[in-house]
């Protein structure tokens, strides 16, 4: 029996379109890019030959149109793996959910999925203008945990080694951090030779979560240091980001293929941040255009 998602969990806008994104099925391309800041959307789609659709919803800003021959749909998702979860069931809403039955498609439509993005480095070999592609992600945020399937598509050997390392087990006060693999063929085609093939924290906030301190002091003032000195598997924690962790896990439970890629604005480690960042982070986004 197939399924049927009712109205009240697939909300379906009176033009056709799904509910945040306010994009319709057709409008979907299977290749999609990923960026945080809905001015960078346009940005990404100012190397299109030409644009499908342009629509915009609150953080959520979306076009679709062709590079080089390969049809393209870039989405902003604003900052938070709230709202990727927002996104990505949106977009696989859009791909394998036939809107006019309420009832999911019969063949799954895979869909290839790039965040492009900005981060901050934790480790000598990740300064300034370096890109990271994220091989594996650290969810701080707790998402995944919703899901059924968590623990079949998660690294629990890693999970519990960072845990015991932070010294977070048995701590209720401590979050519940999930360890989830990007997709292994998509990570060789983005990242080729010249990324860095990281291990990226994707945190739930950008002060406390990842160690800034302003007014309010931290619960672990020693949090950063044990992360920068973290070792698994020969695996070192590269960077800290917001997003990545929920990209790769949701899109692995969903069938998809997804990885993040990011270009380091600040290095933690050497204390040195570039805010004059825009202009290069173009030189990525061409990257990922081509190689997707």
């Amino acid at each position: 029996m197939k399924k049927y998602f009712a109205s009240s969990e697939l909300i379906i806008n009176e033009d056709g379109s799904i509910f945040h994104l306010h994009v319709k099925p057709e409008w979907l391309a299977d290749k999609v890019i990923l960026v945080g800041d809905p001015g960078r959307v346009a940005l990404v789609a100012s190397h299109f030959e030409n644009k499908e659709c342009e629509v915009e919803s609150r953080e959520f800003k979306t076009i679709t149109g062709t590079y080089k021959g390969k049809r393209i749909t870039v989405v902003s998702t604003g900052i938070g793996c709230d709202n990727i979860d927002i996104v990505m069931n949106e977009l696989d809403a859009l791909a394998n959910i036939d809107f006019q039955t309420r009832e999911e498609k019969p063949q799954l439509r895979q869909l290839e999925l790039v965040r492009i993005g900005t981060c901050g480095g934790l480790q000598p070999n990740t300064p300034v203008g370096t890109f990271i592609c994220s091989v594996k992600s650290i969810g701080f945020d707790g998402l995944l945990n919703f899901y059924s399937g968590r623990n079949s598509v998660c690294d629990l050997p890693f999970e519990r080694a960072f845990l015991n390392d932070m010294g977070w087990t048995g701590n209720m006060c401590a979050p519940a951090p999930y360890v989830i693999d990007a997709d292994a063929e998509l990570i060789e085609r983005i990242a080729q030779d010249d990324m860095v093939r990281g291990v990226t924290i994707a945190a739930g906030g950008f002060f406390g979560p990842q160690g800034r301190e302003l007014r309010i002091q931290l619960a672990d003032p020693h949090q950063n240091e044990k992360i920068e000195k973290f070792e698994y598997n020969g695996y070192r924690i590269t960077n800290f980001e917001m997003e990545s962790s929920a990209l790769a896990g949701l899109s692995r439970l969903m069938g998809h293929k997804a990885t993040t890629v990011c270009m380091v604005i600040a290095n933690r480690l050497i204390k040195e941040a570039n805010t004059g960042y825009k202009n290069t982070i173009d030189v990525l986004i061409k990257k990922v255009l081509d190689r997707i």
